[in-house]
């Protein structure tokens, strides 16, 4: 184990976008800190192509990632990558924040203020064929990916409002959307959407190139290099049945990287609740991005979040004593 005896002004864990921006700005202001990472990009790197970060018409996500990288390097900004956090310990008025590799290796950093930017990930619908095919038709963010399957058919699975969302999304830019929920369509149900708004069920109900797939549980999603199709078990017949698709969009929630955080407040979703500030109830710990209760999961506002946190943590180092 390396024990770090120095106390820095600041840990950032995470290197998407929230992280990453802090990162610069951390160092334009000359603060002595570290970023601790798994990986380098986070979902963004896992994304298809990008066309809603500003200043770049079209980019894949694995490229804009990169493109973080280079930025935060050339400011030699130290990067701790390939350590997952297991940890933050609040001791007298510093963190000591904990991280293995995947050797458990351990390191320890202490720090004046810490800023969490470590992200989500979605969840799986964990069939054959899914890794394989992620990124090339399987995607879990249509509002990332959605505008690639214009004029193409597409199916989104989910029965809460982030489906009914994509469903209405891709009503108008593909020529065919199934939205498949595991739901019966019964009034104990709402309608196959029991998670869902009942506005947003009715609207997607009045699509006309919409077709909604009740009881359906996906067994299999199916293609050599891209996807093709999907296969499903009707539940009402017990009958297996295959769509032909270009795309699939996965929406079935989301899930916080935050089990290693213990002081500061978290929502029933694992959610890291911050102020305006990004401030969390702890004090001296900040959060940004996707990790936390601000809504609209997008890389821009992640960003955004990141620079807000970093001058929130500045501000607390500026008046922080020993």
């Amino acid at each position: 184990m390396e024990n770090k005896e120095e106390i820095l002004d600041l840990v950032i864990i995470g290197a998407a976008a929230a992280g990453s921006a802090a990162a610069i700005y951390a160092s334009r202001r000359n603060l002595n800190f570290v970023v601790v990472t798994k990986d380098i990009g986070g979902e963004v790197a896992l994304s298809g192509d990008v066309n809603n970060w500003p200043g770049i018409i079209d980019i894949t996500g694995y490229e804009l990632a990169q493109n973080f990288y280079k930025h935060i390097q050339s400011y030699n900004v130290k990067i701790e990558e390939g350590y997952s956090v297991t940890a933050i310990k609040q001791e007298k008025n510093y963190h000591t924040v904990t991280a293995k590799n995947f050797l458990e290796e351990e390191k320890q950093y202490k720090a004046k203020a810490v800023i969490i930017a470590s992200g989500i990930h979605p969840k799986n619908l964990n069939l054959p064929g899914e890794t394989e095919l992620r990124g090339r038709g399987v995607t879990y963010c249509t509002v990332c990916d959605g505008p690639l399957f214009k004029n193409k058919i597409t199916a989104t699975i989910g029965a809460g409002n982030a489906a009914l969302e994509s469903a209405l999304m891709m009503a108008e830019i593909a020529k065919k959307v199934y939205l498949i929920t595991k739901y019966p369509n019964t009034q104990e149900t709402l309608g196959g959407f029991p998670k869902a708004e009942t506005i947003l069920v009715n609207k997607v109900k009045k699509l006309k190139n919409v077709e909604i797939i009740y009881n359906a549980n996906t067994k299999e999603i199916l293609g050599k290099t891209n996807l093709e199709n999907i296969k499903y078990l009707d539940q009402s017949t017990n009958e297996e049945k295959q769509i032909a698709l270009d795309g699939l969009m996965v929406h079935i929630g989301m899930t916080p990287n935050s089990n290693f955080v213990t002081c500061g407040t978290k929502n029933s979703l694992g959610e890291i609740e911050v102020d305006i500030k990004c401030q969390t109830t702890c004090k001296g710990i900040f959060a940004a991005g996707d990790v936390t209760n601000i809504p609209y999961k997008q890389i821009v506002i992640s960003a955004g979040q990141g620079v807000t946190a970093v001058l929130s943590a500045i501000e607390y180092i500026n008046k922080w004593e020993e």
